[in-house]
Protein backbone atom coordinates (compact mmCIF):
# COMPACT_ATOMS: atom_id res chain seq x y z
CA UNK A 1 0.00 0.00 0.00
CA UNK A 2 1.26 3.50 -0.79
CA UNK A 3 1.33 6.48 1.50
CA UNK A 4 -0.71 9.63 0.95
CA UNK A 5 2.34 11.22 -0.66
CA UNK A 6 2.33 8.43 -3.25
CA UNK A 7 5.49 6.69 -2.11
CA UNK A 8 5.53 3.20 -0.66
CA UNK A 9 6.93 2.69 2.84
CA UNK A 10 10.52 1.52 2.89
CA UNK A 11 9.70 -1.18 5.47
CA UNK A 12 6.30 -2.82 5.81
CA UNK A 13 5.60 -5.63 8.26
CA UNK A 14 2.13 -7.18 8.43
CA UNK A 15 0.60 -9.65 10.90
CA UNK A 16 3.98 -10.98 11.96
CA UNK A 17 3.97 -13.92 14.35
CA UNK A 18 6.90 -15.75 15.91
CA UNK A 19 6.92 -18.54 18.46
CA UNK A 20 9.84 -20.25 20.19
CA UNK A 21 8.61 -23.52 21.64
CA UNK A 22 5.56 -22.75 23.74
CA UNK A 23 6.37 -19.03 23.97
CA UNK A 24 4.71 -16.72 21.46
CA UNK A 25 7.17 -13.83 21.15
CA UNK A 26 5.41 -11.79 18.44
CA UNK A 27 1.62 -11.73 18.15
CA UNK A 28 0.37 -10.34 14.82
CA UNK A 29 2.73 -7.35 14.84
CA UNK A 30 2.53 -4.80 12.02
CA UNK A 31 4.92 -1.94 11.35
CA UNK A 32 5.49 0.69 8.65
CA UNK A 33 8.57 2.83 8.19
CA UNK A 34 8.52 5.58 5.59
CA UNK A 35 11.58 6.38 3.42
CA UNK A 36 14.00 8.37 5.55
CA UNK A 37 11.96 7.66 8.66
CA UNK A 38 13.36 6.72 12.05
CA UNK A 39 11.29 4.42 14.23
CA UNK A 40 12.24 3.64 17.83
CA UNK A 41 11.10 0.33 19.30
CA UNK A 42 10.78 0.68 23.06
CA UNK A 43 9.49 -1.58 25.79
CA UNK A 44 10.62 -3.83 28.63
CA UNK A 45 13.12 -6.63 28.17
CA UNK A 46 11.49 -9.68 26.66
CA UNK A 47 8.78 -7.71 24.88
CA UNK A 48 9.82 -8.92 21.42
CA UNK A 49 11.70 -5.84 20.19
CA UNK A 50 14.91 -7.61 19.18
CA UNK A 51 13.02 -10.51 17.68
CA UNK A 52 11.00 -8.10 15.54
CA UNK A 53 14.18 -6.38 14.40
CA UNK A 54 15.77 -9.71 13.49
CA UNK A 55 12.65 -10.73 11.59
CA UNK A 56 13.02 -7.62 9.43
CA UNK A 57 16.31 -8.89 8.00
CA UNK A 58 15.34 -12.57 8.36
CA UNK A 59 17.97 -13.51 10.92
CA UNK A 60 14.89 -14.89 12.63
CA UNK A 61 12.34 -16.49 10.32
CA UNK A 62 8.74 -15.54 11.17
CA UNK A 63 6.10 -18.24 11.52
CA UNK A 64 3.45 -16.13 9.77
CA UNK A 65 3.01 -12.71 8.21
CA UNK A 66 4.84 -10.70 5.58
CA UNK A 67 8.09 -8.73 5.53
CA UNK A 68 8.90 -6.17 2.87
CA UNK A 69 12.03 -4.03 2.68
CA UNK A 70 12.25 -1.92 -0.45
CA UNK A 71 11.34 -4.12 -3.41
CA UNK A 72 11.92 -7.40 -1.55
CA UNK A 73 8.82 -9.01 -0.08
CA UNK A 74 8.57 -12.34 1.76
CA UNK A 75 5.46 -14.12 2.98
CA UNK A 76 5.55 -16.69 5.76
CA UNK A 77 3.20 -19.45 6.78
CA UNK A 78 2.56 -23.07 5.90
CA UNK A 79 4.97 -24.20 3.20
CA UNK A 80 6.82 -20.88 2.95
CA UNK A 81 10.55 -21.06 2.35
CA UNK A 82 13.41 -18.60 2.54
CA UNK A 83 15.08 -17.48 -0.68
CA UNK A 84 18.31 -19.09 -1.82
CA UNK A 85 21.62 -18.36 -0.13
CA UNK A 86 22.71 -15.66 -2.57
CA UNK A 87 19.38 -13.86 -2.57
CA UNK A 88 19.24 -14.00 1.21
CA UNK A 89 22.79 -12.62 1.53
CA UNK A 90 21.91 -9.77 -0.84
CA UNK A 91 18.76 -8.99 1.13
CA UNK A 92 20.59 -8.97 4.45
CA UNK A 93 23.33 -6.77 3.01
CA UNK A 94 20.57 -4.34 2.03
CA UNK A 95 19.30 -4.26 5.62
CA UNK A 96 22.39 -3.25 7.57
CA UNK A 97 22.30 -4.36 11.19
CA UNK A 98 24.29 -3.23 14.21
CA UNK A 99 24.17 -5.44 17.30
CA UNK A 100 24.78 -4.92 21.02
CA UNK A 101 28.15 -6.61 20.65
CA UNK A 102 30.38 -5.49 17.85
CA UNK A 103 31.27 -8.84 16.25
CA UNK A 104 34.40 -7.43 14.63
CA UNK A 105 37.07 -9.73 13.28
CA UNK A 106 39.73 -9.47 16.04
CA UNK A 107 42.62 -10.35 13.73
CA UNK A 108 41.79 -7.60 11.22
CA UNK A 109 42.28 -3.86 11.45
CA UNK A 110 39.38 -1.43 11.55
CA UNK A 111 39.97 -0.74 7.85
CA UNK A 112 40.00 -4.44 6.95
CA UNK A 113 36.81 -5.04 8.94
CA UNK A 114 34.99 -2.34 6.96
CA UNK A 115 36.46 -3.53 3.64
CA UNK A 116 35.39 -7.15 4.13
CA UNK A 117 31.79 -6.83 2.89
CA UNK A 118 32.57 -4.74 -0.19
CA UNK A 119 35.33 -7.16 -1.17
CA UNK A 120 33.60 -10.50 -0.56
CA UNK A 121 29.92 -9.71 -1.11
CA UNK A 122 29.87 -6.70 -3.41
CA UNK A 123 32.98 -7.87 -5.32
CA UNK A 124 34.48 -4.39 -5.37
CA UNK A 125 38.02 -3.78 -6.56
CA UNK A 126 40.38 -3.54 -3.61
CA UNK A 127 41.35 0.12 -4.23
CA UNK A 128 37.66 1.06 -4.44
CA UNK A 129 36.81 -0.94 -1.31
CA UNK A 130 39.65 0.71 0.60
CA UNK A 131 38.61 4.20 -0.51
CA UNK A 132 35.02 3.50 0.58
CA UNK A 133 36.15 2.07 3.92
CA UNK A 134 38.40 5.03 4.67
CA UNK A 135 35.61 7.46 3.80
CA UNK A 136 33.20 5.65 6.12
CA UNK A 137 35.69 5.51 8.96
CA UNK A 138 36.10 9.25 8.54
CA UNK A 139 32.31 9.62 8.57
CA UNK A 140 32.13 7.95 11.99
CA UNK A 141 35.11 9.92 13.30
CA UNK A 142 37.71 7.17 13.13
CA UNK A 143 39.93 8.11 10.20
CA UNK A 144 42.95 7.97 12.51
CA UNK A 145 42.08 4.46 13.75
CA UNK A 146 42.07 2.70 10.36
CA UNK A 147 45.15 0.62 11.14
CA UNK A 148 44.20 -0.26 14.71
CA UNK A 149 43.04 -3.73 15.70
CA UNK A 150 39.83 -4.07 17.75
CA UNK A 151 41.80 -4.90 20.90
CA UNK A 152 43.24 -1.37 20.78
CA UNK A 153 39.85 0.33 20.41
CA UNK A 154 37.37 1.41 23.06
CA UNK A 155 33.87 -0.03 23.09
CA UNK A 156 32.47 3.12 21.50
CA UNK A 157 35.10 3.01 18.78
CA UNK A 158 34.39 -0.65 18.08
CA UNK A 159 30.69 0.11 17.72
CA UNK A 160 31.43 2.95 15.33
CA UNK A 161 33.55 0.58 13.23
CA UNK A 162 30.60 -1.82 13.24
CA UNK A 163 28.33 0.97 11.97
CA UNK A 164 30.84 1.84 9.24
CA UNK A 165 31.02 -1.85 8.29
CA UNK A 166 27.24 -2.02 7.89
CA UNK A 167 27.19 1.21 5.88
CA UNK A 168 29.86 -0.18 3.54
CA UNK A 169 27.20 -2.43 2.03
CA UNK A 170 25.22 0.70 1.09
CA UNK A 171 22.02 -0.64 2.65
CA UNK A 172 18.57 0.82 2.07
CA UNK A 173 17.82 0.63 5.79
CA UNK A 174 19.77 0.38 9.02
CA UNK A 175 18.66 -1.65 12.03
CA UNK A 176 20.14 -1.01 15.48
CA UNK A 177 19.64 -3.60 18.22
CA UNK A 178 20.50 -1.91 21.55
CA UNK A 179 23.65 -0.55 19.93
CA UNK A 180 24.73 1.27 23.11
CA UNK A 181 23.68 -1.18 25.83
CA UNK A 182 27.09 -2.89 26.06
CA UNK A 183 28.97 0.40 26.35
CA UNK A 184 30.21 2.24 29.41
CA UNK A 185 28.04 5.33 30.01
CA UNK A 186 30.76 7.77 28.96
CA UNK A 187 31.01 6.08 25.53
CA UNK A 188 27.31 6.04 24.70
CA UNK A 189 27.24 9.61 23.43
CA UNK A 190 29.77 9.07 20.64
CA UNK A 191 27.72 6.23 19.14
CA UNK A 192 24.45 8.12 19.48
CA UNK A 193 26.08 11.06 17.69
CA UNK A 194 26.79 8.85 14.67
CA UNK A 195 23.23 7.52 14.69
CA UNK A 196 21.93 11.08 14.98
CA UNK A 197 24.00 12.10 11.93
CA UNK A 198 22.66 9.15 9.92
CA UNK A 199 19.11 10.22 10.74
CA UNK A 200 19.92 13.76 9.62
CA UNK A 201 21.28 12.35 6.35
CA UNK A 202 17.92 10.68 5.67
CA UNK A 203 18.84 7.06 6.40
CA UNK A 204 15.78 4.89 7.07
CA UNK A 205 16.32 3.36 10.52
CA UNK A 206 14.64 1.12 13.07
CA UNK A 207 16.21 1.42 16.51
CA UNK A 208 15.69 -0.83 19.51
CA UNK A 209 16.77 1.30 22.44
CA UNK A 210 16.37 2.10 26.10
CA UNK A 211 17.84 5.57 25.48
CA UNK A 212 14.45 7.25 25.79
CA UNK A 213 15.73 10.85 25.53
CA UNK A 214 17.57 9.90 22.32
CA UNK A 215 14.46 8.21 20.92
CA UNK A 216 12.41 11.31 21.66
CA UNK A 217 14.94 13.57 19.96
CA UNK A 218 15.82 11.56 16.86
CA UNK A 219 12.91 9.24 16.03
CA UNK A 220 9.93 10.32 13.97
CA UNK A 221 7.79 7.60 15.46
CA UNK A 222 7.94 5.35 18.50
CA UNK A 223 6.40 1.93 18.98
CA UNK A 224 5.86 0.51 22.47
CA UNK A 225 5.81 -3.29 22.64
CA UNK A 226 4.90 -5.45 25.59
CA UNK A 227 4.54 -9.24 25.60
CA UNK A 228 4.85 -9.42 21.82
CA UNK A 229 2.06 -6.93 21.13
CA UNK A 230 2.17 -3.35 19.87
CA UNK A 231 0.48 -1.54 22.75
CA UNK A 232 0.87 1.99 21.41
CA UNK A 233 2.53 3.80 18.53
CA UNK A 234 2.68 7.35 17.30
CA UNK A 235 4.85 10.41 16.91
CA UNK A 236 7.87 9.85 19.14
CA UNK A 237 7.66 13.03 21.20
CA UNK A 238 3.91 12.72 21.69
CA UNK A 239 4.12 9.09 22.75
CA UNK A 240 7.01 9.67 25.13
CA UNK A 241 5.72 12.92 26.62
CA UNK A 242 2.04 11.98 26.82
CA UNK A 243 1.48 8.23 26.42
CA UNK A 244 -2.16 7.20 26.13
CA UNK A 245 -1.99 3.63 27.40
CA UNK A 246 -1.45 2.70 31.07
CA UNK A 247 1.22 0.12 30.15
CA UNK A 248 3.21 2.75 28.26
CA UNK A 249 2.92 5.24 31.09
CA UNK A 250 4.08 2.63 33.61
CA UNK A 251 7.12 1.75 31.50
CA UNK A 252 8.15 5.35 30.86
CA UNK A 253 7.71 6.29 34.51
CA UNK A 254 10.99 4.48 35.19
CA UNK A 255 12.88 7.04 33.12
CA UNK A 256 13.62 10.54 34.34
CA UNK A 257 13.90 13.65 32.25
CA UNK A 258 17.46 14.60 31.34
CA UNK A 259 18.23 18.02 29.95
CA UNK A 260 14.56 18.66 29.40
CA UNK A 261 13.91 15.49 27.36
CA UNK A 262 12.91 11.97 28.11
CA UNK A 263 9.99 10.19 29.62
CA UNK A 264 7.15 11.88 31.46
CA UNK A 265 7.75 12.97 35.03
Amino acid sequence: METEAGTAPKIEIASLRKQFGAQVVLKDVSLRVEPGGVVALIGPSGSGKSTLLRCINLLVVPDAGTVRVGADRFAFGAGARLPGTRALARFRANTGMVFQHFNLFPHRTALANVMEGPLTVRRMRRPDAEALARALLAKVGLADKADQYPSRLSGGQKQRVAIARALAMEPEVMLFDEATSALDPELVGEVLAVMRALAADGMTMVIVTHEIAFAREVADRAVFLRDGVVVEEGAARALIDAPREPETRAFLSHFHRRDGAGAPR
